[in-house]
């Protein structure tokens, strides 16, 4: 069940990410995610609000939650700091990288989830779950190899390289923070209260850092970082709720492990990989594509090891 929900989850942050890369292009990056961490709050509202006042819209449903603890709202608010962060990184970054190296990058989170998961959490992987993460990772680490042939970019005093490798470490410690988390609270609980903090607190980001640079560039008659309306921005909020409620959802069976799960949900820069090729049409997709087979196997491994 846990490893169905954790490919489900992988699918939509495929999507997720084309979504968040066809928003990005030419764009303003934070009113971008601003307007996503927006939606994202609203499409939860409903949830939130029956909660505090009784309303009891969702009756006996799943998407009753209890109205927490200052305690659990604390961590939520910690969890909402630690993500936000990695989203501000990775947004930046994805705007001036090509898909078909951000993803590779961003799919090397699972080494860090990895180790956090066995020296924090003492899970045990078995020989196959092992030679999926070992060829998963190897995979990984080709195809970001051969993307930086073909592109010509230099990852190391590359700005937008940089912001994808520090969004990409904070994503882990998010991971490794919701393993935390989901032995302790309701996964909708969770993801409700934290899409509401999460616009709280890029709101405050847009007043504090953006709006006051903005203003001062139009002052300036200076051209400002105008931000431009699509409607891929909604379906990042919409992917990206998908995505998580699967992904939280099976941290909370029996048995899951964050590891397993962390590197299957990598799987999606396959997705990412063909919507490249398709929408975006970048380059060097030949080399990279060998690749993405070695990375399936990867996938493949990592389920037959989870299901014996």
């Amino acid at each position: 069940m846990w490893v169905f929900l954790a490919f489900i989850s992988a699918c939509f942050l495929g999507l997720y990410d084309v979504a968040k890369k066809t928003s990005l292009r030419g764009n303003a990056v934070l009113p971008v995610l601003a307007a996503s961490t927006a939606v994202s709050a609203l499409i939860f509202l409903p949830v939130i609000l029956s909660s505090l006042f009784g309303l009891g819209l969702f009756g006996d449903s799943i998407l009753a939650i209890h109205r927490g603890s200052l305690q659990e709202h604390l961590w939520l608010i910690l969890k909402a700091v630690i993500v936000l962060s990695s989203w501000i990184c990775g947004f930046y970054g994805l705007r001036s990288t090509p898909l078909t190296i951000y993803g590779p990058i961003n799919a090397t989170r699972p080494v860090f989830v990895l180790l956090g998961a066995i020296f924090i959490f003492g899970e045990r992987l078995n020989l196959l779950q092992w030679l999926g993460v070992i060829v998963s990772f190897g995979s990984l680490y080709l195809l970001s190899v051969t993307s930086k042939k073909g592109e010509g970019i230099d990852f190391r005093h590359n700005r937008g390289i940089w912001c994808v490798a520090a969004g990409t470490i904070l994503g882990a410690v998010s991971a490794l923070y919701d393993k935390f988390l989901m032995q302790r609270m309701d996964s909708v609980f969770v993801q409700s209260w934290f899409s509401l903090y999460n616009a709280v607190l890029m709101t405050a980001v847009m007043l504090i850092l953006w709006l006051p640079g903005e203003l001062r560039r139009r002052k300036a008659g200076n051209m400002s970082s105008e931000f431009s309306w699509r409607w891929s921005i909604p379906l990042i909020s919409v992917f990206i709720t998908i995505a998580d409620f699967a992904y939280m959802y099976s941290l909370t069976v029996p048995g899951s492990m964050v590891s397993i799960i962390s590197t299957i949900r990598r799987g999606s820069v396959i997705i990412s990989f063909l919507c490249a090729a398709l929408i975006f049409h970048e380059k060097n997709l030949k080399a990279k594509s060998i690749d993405l087979a070695i990375v399936l196997l990867g996938m493949l491994l990592l389920l037959w090891g989870s299901l014996a």
